[in-house]
């Protein structure tokens, strides 16, 4: 938090400048921002980026959601989909050079004007609708984007440059979970539906479907699911689906012919990264009303779920320019939602395999940066810090639903986000929200907020945009305003008087936990925590991860005054992740499983040991380049060296380093790491409920970390 402070300190220099003047404030404030960015930008990535800066990366491409991803290659550029639901603007197109790291590129509309669910109009709402489950394409110089609206069709939006215009065209039909293929013939086909896979083809001009042409391909029960991802290499057709029956896995299907017969496979399974299921909201979800205050939440603890984890589930396949594969999933990282993946792939046999020779099915959640003919230097996918100063809202934002206009503006002038009131019986159904993703696995949000304009029953502040939902914010009842806290799970109010009407509000969220709090200052230094432990739980009503929200309506069924926001700061104290990789020093590996130090046995085998202190317990952690290590021993015995294949891939202590020697650091966060053989693309590991020595061969880890694989390392002299 060293940065965040420092820029709290900023703020208040700032502050007193603006008794002066306030064009000279607010210059200066800009000023000491860039010079702060600058210092830091040249040690530190401050926001999330895959990309770890020595030729490898760490899953997932973005900590925040990005659901549903379909992603194609056009030369030597790659293009991203995604989910936005009933967010606006929607449906992201994301570009990309080297698949790793990403920018913003365009969204495909500002609004959809499709009826009042949109607007929270007459007591209608979209959450969890509007565009879900992209499908994106190229094809003779136009691009494509097919995706279906719930009760309003299948809608095509084209463009001839990916950063838009686009234009929009609805289909019809109730074509859902699709995916497209151009095929050589000239023939278009959608393939889609839940467990068994239908076809229809779709007429030339896009004004709808040929008449007759829908039929099944693969029947119900074959385990194909949804999320389909149809291709065509090498004259076979290949069908990408997420199986869900009864846990996650990725099926591959293939035939010679767009009708079958289809044979079947599964080409990624139990693929975690040891993340454990999310709290669950079971009695929130589809078609369910939106939950009014006092409602009572039903949630389920992750090891209630009859899920351990969702793995890897619902993506496709990408070809680089130099003939390599890739596969690309989401994965359910917690309460922030669906995030994307990136796993190498391994054709065997025809089939494409997530992951190594080795080990397919598994990917590994640290790996060497797929083989591009281009240099990117690692960059962040958004800025998400806003001083709101621009003539444009960032990228990164995202109204709930569709906005009113004329209800909330930039002022330029004074650089701030003004919203201006609305009556709403409820923060779900107040109008103008402003959100952005939250960004894990840990972040600080903290915006100020001006209410001083707000009028009687007017609330406007920060929310964390869930169901249930939680709020903090300043409140005016008559002439007197409030910090005023709301949490739906709990159905609680906390009230505070405010003698100023000037606050900083922060959220503070430990979105691996699924859990956050809500504070205020009057300073911008020194907060008060009115609520912790906030429950964030997984609900299929949004179908979506927590949000941060910005918000200003009128509780009492007034048109109001309005509420002005700046300096919206996103600290992110794990985006730096260069000292997550000890090279050049002495560190101790605690097994996770069993909580005992790995031990250089001086008779050749590593083992368990209870003495941390023991020579044998520590090892120098010797750079190989490209994040790959090799382990040497302080006790004199050697190197840990993989020995052998298979279950006889022994760990054995040599005294000459080797190919065996050679691991991939797998970065797992907060301390911890697995050790990926480059012999055996498999895992160190040991069964924490027997003495046996370590091996190589184990496939991953399970969701609780703790199944052998995992450790916790420290640099032997803390």
């Amino acid at each position: 938090m060293f940065y965040l402070g420092r820029m709290y300190n900023i703020v208040i220099f700032a502050s007193v400048i603006y008794t002066i003047n306030k064009y000279l404030m607010k210059t200066t404030l800009l000023l000491l921002l860039s010079l702060f960015l600058f210092e830091i930008s040249a040690t530190a990535q401050q926001s999330w980026t895959a990309d770890n800066g020595n030729g490898t990366f760490t899953n997932p491409l973005f900590y925040d959601e990005f659901s549903d991803p379909d992603l194609i290659r056009v030369g030597d550029d790659f293009y991203l989909a995604g989910t936005t639901m009933q967010c606006m603007p929607g449906l992201l197109v994301m570009h990309s050079k080297d698949l790793v790291n990403w920018k913003f590129l365009s969204n495909c509309f500002d609004q959809l004007e499709m009826g009042d669910e949109f607007k929270l109009e007459n007591g209608r709402e979209a959450y969890g609708q509007g565009i879900w489950a992209p499908c994106i394409r190229y094809h003779n110089g136009m691009f494509y984007i097919f995706s279906n609206i719930n009760g309003h069709g299948l809608q095509v939006f084209t463009a001839k440059n990916p950063a838009g215009p686009w234009e929009q065209k609805n289909m019809g039909g109730h074509i859902y979970d699709l995916s497209v293929l151009f095929d050589d013939d000239g023939k278009i086909y959608a393939v889609y539906k839940y467990d068994e896979v239908r076809v229809i083809e779709i007429k030339p001009d896009f004004s709808g479907y040929v008449e007759g042409s829908e039929r099944v391909i693969i029947p119900a029960g074959n385990a194909m699911g949804e999320g389909h991802h149809i291709y065509k290499v090498n004259g076979m057709y290949y069908i990408i689906s997420a199986n869900f029956a009864p846990v996650g896995r990725m099926q591959c299907a293939r035939a010679s012919h767009i009708d079958g017969p289809y044979e079947t496979v599964v080409i990624s399974a139990k693929e975690t990264f040891g993340y454990e299921a999310v709290h669950t909201v079971n009695n929130v979800g589809l078609g369910s009303p939106v939950p009014e205050p006092g409602f009572e939440f039903h949630v389920s603890k992750p090891h209630e779920n009859f899920l351990a984890a969702v793995p890897l589930h619902q993506g496709g396949i990408v070809d680089l320019p130099n003939g390599d594969w890739w596969g690309f999933s989401m994965i359910d990282f917690r309460s922030m939602g669906r995030t994307t993946c990136l796993s190498p792939l391994t054709w065997k046999d025809g089939w494409p395999y997530f992951g190594l020779e080795g080990n397919l099915g598994r990917s590994p959640r640290t790996w060497v940066k797929p083989n591009v003919d281009v240099a990117v230097e690692p960059h962040a996918p958004y800025q998400r810090t806003d001083d709101f100063s621009g003539k444009e809202l960032l990228p990164v934002w995202q109204w709930n639903h569709e906005p009113v206009d004329k209800k909330w503006k930039l002022d330029t002038k004074k650089g701030v986000l003004r919203l201006h009131t609305m009556p709403a019986k409820d923060f779900l159904w107040a109008k103008n929200t402003l959100s952005q993703r939250c960004i894990g696995p840990e972040s600080v949000t903290t915006v100020e907020l001006d209410a001083s304009k707000l009028k009687e029953g007017d609330y406007a502040g920060l929310a964390l945009l869930n169901m249930p939902y939680s709020s903090i914010g300043v409140q005016r009842v008559g002439n007197q305003w409030m910090i005023r806290q709301y949490d739906q799970n709990s159905n609680k109010t906390i009230e505070i008087p405010l003698q100023s009407t000037k606050v900083w509000l922060r959220a503070e969220g430990n979105y691996e936990q699924d859990l956050a709090s809500l504070a205020y200052s009057t300073d911008g230094e020194v907060f008060t925590t009115v609520l912790d432990s906030i429950l964030l739980p997984y609900q299929l009503k949004t179908f979506q991860g927590t949000r941060l929200a910005l918000f200003a309506y009128n509780t009492v069924g007034k048109e109001g005054g309005y509420a002005e926001f700046d300096n919206f700061v996103v600290d992110e104290p794990h985006a730096d992740r260069s000292q997550n990789l000890p090279l050049n020093k002495t560190i101790v590996l605690v097994n996770k499983g069993n909580n005992v130090p790995a031990w250089a046995n001086p008779h050749g085998m590593l083992h368990s040991n209870h003495n941390k202190a023991d020579k044998g317990c520590q090892f120098l952690v010797h750079d190989r380049g490209q994040g790959r290590v090799a382990l040497e021993a302080m006790n004199g015995t050697g190197f840990v060296t993989v020995v052998g294949e298979g279950l006889s891939a022994d760990v054995r202590m040599l005294k000459e380093e080797s190919a065996g020697s050679l691991f991939q650091w797998q970065d797992m966060l907060h301390g911890e790491c697995m050790l990926l053989s480059l012999k055996t693309n498999r895992y160190v590991g040991i069964d924490p409920t027997t003495g046996e020595p370590y091996g190589a061969d184990w496939a991953g880890t399970n969701p609780n970390r703790k199944s052998g694989t995992v450790f916790v390392w420290q640099v032997a002299d803390e």
